[in-house]
């Protein structure tokens, strides 16, 4: 599809990197007129009831739109809905019966592709929702999913939202004792699962993983998908009376299952976050509230219309996945794309030969993967015909100045605009970033808060920040209808974690950040917990990264700090270099020169770390605790989940670790 591709943004006369919606894109986009922030700020309680009556087919109107009792809240009192049946029944009721609603693409390239249509989804959906009924689930009990990125996960999703049950998603590559702690925290009843699945040409025995998980859990059933079968010489052991293979259940399963009336705030999921140290907390969201954000978020956020293939490279584990590899797109009616397997397998152009492939035309990934096929240089890309692309997407973390301009200018051909979304597990779906009809586009820069919603950065002693000034990312009532609304059978944690730093009205997002400018754009600058005080001074990990990455020589780096006798702490830098490039004292004077030059003496690295590349989880994110451990000589904890779990002991010998006691 090799034609003149519609320019989608122009580059503000008056500013460089600075970019606006053109009139093409202003024309096609969902909203194109900034009065519409202005509108909601007059009472988001009002504008959020326009829209989800707008959005969302409700089995019964809501009686009070919120609710708010510090720290607590809720949204549409007495609503009646079901989101199962407004991410698919009412789409096969219209001419969407046969449009494609997912295709999947398997990690073996001579694998064929599937796609479902929004019938097929139908039909499965009602079948697996009667086989989960058979096994005895019923509405409020909790089911975990332990599964790949295949489109059962996704059946099995909408199955438990069907009949009201409450799913409870774990991240494929967890450990089985991951696994483990999480149902018993849910005291789950089920398990679905498959016997294994492809990740970097290798046969992951997942099955094996769901047998330790289930261990001295309250789970009485596992429901196993065939993905693999003994072609790829796996061994998966079933045990009778407890284990059953899907396509067997699935052939006996009645084709109907009428949809449980759900009140709106029924919880509809659990989903863990893992902190560094202690148990996992289970978010909870719950169905009203989340269901209309993640309708006016998917489509708004990604303009989505009938026409576009969406691609959130995002798995299912991760709220991510929930929101926009699910619930959000399939809201919406819209077509959207899942892969199985690894970004650069089989090699560093896989994602650029499936956007191709299928003409892609909303890209959504997160900045470590865009950091990594960067890497690999601009030549991967160009082998392919990247037209269709017209809005791209950024999600996980603050993304660096170099990796946003290589994202729009090779990978976007400076045509699309990127949405820099800000969000958490606990907020449901994105609340801060620029909407591609409205803008303005600027690179490390979010945007503007989601219309309806109120944010504030505040002082340590809770005082609003003026434009420049640092500080702390807040939002105010009333909150976010898909907001969590509690941690799972903890509310005291709830309480002191998020509404206890400014008081029960306030929730504290544990992210720095500040104003940009006078319209209102904010800029992220990470996890709070990624801050240091250098000599009394704050400084966010995120901006002294951001500084070393201007430097030609390097691709990605990880700023973490290190305890010093007079400055209290002290960066260390972990830098990854760009081919052509060796570690030299040389170097090494350039990056911290360079940091000088950007932010100032006092963010200066005390020590660089050249190494070939840093530990990630799958979904991308650098492990910076398994960095600070290694600094410290501390235990690194638990690396299953890691990527490349290889690369921490080439970070050992790099660091000279020597974990205490030895």
């Amino acid at each position: 599809m090799r034609e003149t591709p519609i320019k989608w943004v122009v580059e503000d006369p008056k500013r460089k990197n600075v970019f606006w919606p053109s009139e093409e894109m202003k024309k096609r986009a969902w909203v194109s007129d900034e009065k519409i922030y202005e509108e909601a700020a007059k009472d988001p309680v009002a504008w959020w009831a326009k829209l989800a009556k707008e959005g969302i087919t409700w089995f019964k109107e809501w009686t009070e739109t919120y609710v708010w009792d510090p720290p607590f809240y809720k949204w549409f009192v007495g609503g009646k809905l079901n989101i199962c049946y407004n991410a698919v029944d009412r789409h096969v009721k219209g001419w969407r019966r046969n449009k494609a609603a997912i295709i999947w693409e398997p990690e073996p390239p001579n694998e064929p592709h599937r796609v479902l249509t929004y019938y097929d989804l139908y039909r499965e959906v009602n079948k697996f929702a009667n086989v989960l009924k058979s096994l005895g689930i019923r509405k409020g009990d909790r089911v975990g999913i332990y599964m790949p990125m295949i489109p059962e996960v996704i059946i099995a999703m909408l199955a438990c939202a069907r009949i009201g049950a409450v799913h409870s998603v774990v991240f494929s590559a967890f450990s089985g004792q991951s696994l483990k702690d999480r149902m018993l925290d849910a005291e789950a009843k089920l398990l679905i699962t498959a016997d294994g699945y492809y990740r970097r040409g290798n046969v992951i025995n997942l099955k094996a993983n769901a047998d330790i998980g289930i261990e001295g859990t309250t789970i009485e059933k596992v429901i196993v998908v065939k993905r693999l079968g003994k072609e790829a010489g796996l061994n998966v052991n079933m045990v009778e009376g407890r284990d059953y293979w899907w396509h067997e259940l699935m052939e006996k399963a009645e084709p109907y299952c009428e949809p449980e009336v759900l009140d709106s705030e029924d919880l509809h999921f659990i989903l863990y976050t893992s902190g560094t140290t202690g148990k996992p907390k289970g978010i909870e969201h719950h169905v009203g509230g989340y269901a209309v954000q993640a309708y006016w978020t998917a489509k708004w956020d990604f303009d989505l219309h009938d026409d576009d293939l969406f691609w959130c490279t995002a798995d299912i584990g991760w709220i991510t996945g929930h929101t926009y590899n699910c619930y959000g797109p399939l809201m919406n009616g819209a077509t959207f794309l899942i892969y199985e397997g690894a970004p650069d397998y089989p090699a560093p152009d896989r994602l650029w030969q499936i956007i191709e492939k299928y003409g892609v035309t909303v890209f959504y990934t997160a900045p470590t993967a865009i950091r990594m096929l960067m890497k690999y240089g601009d030549e991967w890309v160009k082998k392919h015909d990247l037209s269709t692309l017209r809005i791209l997407g950024t999600v996980g973390e603050p993304i660096n100045e170099e990796a946003w301009l290589w994202y729009f200018n090779v990978v976007g051909g400076g045509r699309c605009p990127i949405i820099d979304t800000w969000w958490q597990t606990e907020t449901g779906a994105t609340l801060i970033n620029s909407l591609p009809g409205i803008g303005p586009f600027i690179p490390t820069v979010a945007g503007r808060p989601f219309p309806g919603t109120r944010f504030s950065i505040l002082t340590e002693d809770g005082k609003p920040t003026s434009i420049g000034e640092g500080g702390y990312l807040v939002q105010l009532s009333p909150f976010a209808p898909g907001m969590f609304r509690t941690i799972y059978k903890d509310p005291e944690r709830f309480r002191q974690q998020y509404f206890s730093v400014y008081g029960e009205k306030i929730y504290y997002t544990g992210d720095g950040a500040y104003i940009y400018d006078e319209m209102g754009n904010i800029r992220i600058t990470g996890r709070v917990d990624d801050v240091m005080k250098v000599a009394g001074h704050r400084l966010a990990t995120a901006e002294v990264e951001n500084a070393i990455a201007q430097h030609p020589a390097v691709v990605e780096s990880a700023v973490v700090s290190v305890p010093h006798d007079i400055k209290g702490e002290v960066p260390v830098a972990f830098v990854v270099l760009k081919p052509g490039y060796k570690p030299s004292a040389e170097l090494e004077a350039e990056l911290r020169k360079t940091v000088d030059r950007i932010i100032g003496p006092i963010a200066r690295p005390e020590r660089i770390i050249f190494v070939d590349d840093l530990p990630k989880t799958r979904s991308g994110k650098i492990m910076r605790r398994i960095l600070k451990a290694l600094l410290r000589n501390q235990p690194v904890g638990d690396i299953t989940t890691l990527m490349n779990p290889e690369t921490v002991e080439m970070l050992k010998e790099k660091v000279g670790y020597r974990e205490r006691g030895q």
